[in-house]
């Protein structure tokens, strides 16, 4: 059969008809879409763009053809963008996204996500697309707003305060120029529990809100004639910081202290009440290279702690030797107790001397700590230490023990010469805390010792307020034969009618009296008021059955001027510095005691 007909359409032509209606619908969708989009050749060039994209930019899309289109949308202003962007238009990077702040004609300003990413097919170039994230900037602005601010005071909260601080101490925020330092003032106010627990919470708030509005005028008022106000930051409850970069030195951060503590003893009128406030602030300002923000408010923190601690409603400098001292103090407390059972501690025994026949009478055990770090320590560094957290008890008893074990040691030792005592520190913690008759007992029996030998020196202003248990102690002991001894006499209570009732037996005069006896020249005379003290002292004590010895005794004139008033021992460097127990041992048997032995 034929026919006229021409036959079906070429394959060819129906595939360019195809790809023409496909052209097509992507020019008018590429045209009306709503997101803002430009295609980009290789050289970075608009080729087209769309009406959103015009209409971002203020101008006909047909103008912007033949455009960088890096410059349209401000890639080249960013380093890290700009070398992305040219990779992408190379084929060697998949996809670029950034996000950049466009000025529109108007002078308006919109934040704009970019997105650069390879158009496939046979056409080179790459799609950019502009999508305006005003609004979603916006809201997660004021949402950081509310996250980074105190809702009672809209001050900024702890969490901005630590961003911007630790922002002020990065080199470059103060190598590029600026006084490099840094200053703190960290303020806590006196006595708010109080009003929030009498007055409410409410009332509570209303006041940290007006102290905000105070510490705000004081940094508005500090910074007017600077670069910048200091931050006014609350930290959490009824503490607040006042932040102040390129500071000029400690007068500065001093007279803004002064200024707020002024601000702040101004009564407040909340709720009708009359309320009247102080604060206590620490004061850091130093240089802000080889600062870090953990290490200022640590430092801000003790400082704050010292104006709490010096009496309240003042402010405190930071003291590099104080914090070291406190530091030292810390590492010795923690290490205490362990160094008890490591064997670290000692003792030296000082001699106790007849004042009429010049031998060696006894000995006064005193505890030294050989510290791996800081050397040898005198009791003044650790026993306050010991007594606070109560490894005065432990370390007591080891003392108790080593003397008396020493003091056995040295009777054996020497069998022909009467029997010397020895002379035991004890804290009165000791006495509350552990059954201080039963350790006795125990080491008396332990070491074989006889209690006569043993004497146990308390402070006065331990003794003298004895009653109840420790008074129930001290009887037991003196019962059991051991020597009580009153230590630094004449410096605490003087109670010297409740002295009669306590089972006492020797008085050691503290070495503020025996200094008055000391002088150089045999034309010079000591102060009569101090002879006369001091002998009335004595002659009570002995009245009352009680022997004297005197502390702190350094000169044969001392000496001489004490025992012809009837005192009846001494101790001190004239005889001998403590020594370690072989030195003591030399001195056994000697006739009489060489004055001025090291």
């Amino acid at each position: 059969m034929s026919g006229t007909s021409e036959g079906p359409t070429p394959a060819a032509d129906l595939d360019r008809s195809a790809v023409t209606e496909s052209d097509h619908v992507y020019h008018r969708a590429f045209a009306t879409a709503p997101l803002a989009m430009a295609v980009v050749d290789g050289e970075g060039l608009v080729v087209s763009a769309n009406d959103a994209f015009g209409a971002l930019l203020g101008t006909e899309p047909e103008s912007l053809a033949g455009r960088l289109a890096a410059d349209l949308v401000d890639l080249a202003s960013d380093a890290r963008s700009w070398h992305a962007y040219r990779e992408v238009l190379r084929g060697r990077h998949a996809k670029l996204r950034c996000t950049r702040r466009l000025k529109q004609p108007d002078g308006r300003s919109v934040w704009a996500q970019l997105t650069v990413a390879p158009l496939t097919g046979p056409q080179a170039g790459v799609l950019l697309s502009v999508a305006d994230i005003s609004a979603r900037r916006e809201l997660q602005a004021k949402l950081r707003h509310l996250q980074m601010h105190d809702p009672v005071t809209r001050l900024p909260n702890r969490t901005l305060f630590f961003e911007r601080l630790t922002a002020a101490l990065e080199a470059e925020s103060y190598e590029q120029g600026g006084t490099g330092r840094i200053g703190l003032c960290y303020l806590d106010l006196d006595g708010f529990k109080a009003v929030n627990d009498t007055l409410g919470h409410r009332v509570g708030d209303r006041l940290l809100a007006a102290v905000a509005e105070r510490l705000t005028q004081v940094a508005d008022e500090s910074g007017f004639a600077r670069a910048g106000a200091p931050l006014v930051a609350r930290l959490g409850g009824d503490e607040f910081a006042l932040l102040v970069e390129d500071s000029t030195g400690t007068d500065q951060l001093a007279d803004l202290a002064e200024s707020a503590l002024a601000a702040l003893q101004k009564p407040f009128d909340i709720a009708g009440r009359r309320l009247s406030l102080s604060a206590s602030i620490g004061v850091v300002e130093r240089h802000a290279a080889g600062t870090t923000a953990t290490g200022l408010m640590q430092a801000a923190d003790t400082t704050l702690y010292w104006a709490k601690a010096d009496g309240k409603s003042r402010w405190t400098l930071f003291d590099p030797e104080r914090n070291a001292h406190r530091m030292t103090r810390q590492a010795l407390s923690s290490t205490l107790r362990p160094a008890i059972d490591r064997g670290e501690f000692v003792l030296d025994y000082q001699p106790l001397v007849g004042m009429e026949d010049g031998r060696l009478h006894g000995v006064e055990a005193l505890v030294r700590w050989h510290h791996p770090q800081f050397g040898t320590l005198t009791p003044n560094r650790f026993i306050g230490l010991a007594e606070e957290d109560g490894s005065i008890v432990p370390l007591g008893r080891w003392a108790l023990a080593t003397a008396c074990r020493q003091a056995r040691s040295w009777q054996l030792a020497h069998p022909s010469e009467p029997p010397i005592f020895v002379s035991v520190n004890v804290a009165v913690r000791q006495v509350w805390d552990s059954d201080l008759v039963a350790d006795v007992a125990r080491t008396l029996a332990e070491t074989g010792l006889a209690p006569h030998l043993l004497q146990l020196e308390l402070t006065e202003s331990a003794v003298m307020g004895s009653a109840g248990r420790p008074l129930q102690a001290l009887q037991a002991l003196s019962d059991m034969g051991v020597r009580i001894a009153i230590d630094d006499f004449g410096t605490g209570y003087s109670n010297l009618a409740y002295l009669s009732r306590l089972p006492v037996s020797v008085l050691k005069l503290d070495g503020s009296f025996v200094r008055g006896f000391q002088y150089d020249d045999p034309g010079d005379r000591p102060n009569p008021a101090d002879e006369v003290v001091v002998e009335a002292m004595i002659q009570l004590a002995h009245r009352l059955g009680l022997t004297v010895t005197a502390e702190c005794v350094e000169t044969s004139a001392q000496a001489t001027r004490l025992r012809h008033i009837g005192c009846d021992t001494g101790q001190g460097w004239l005889y001998s510095r403590p020594v370690p127990p072989d030195r003591i041992s030399e001195l056994l048997g000697t006739q009489s005691y060489a004055v001025g032995n090291p």
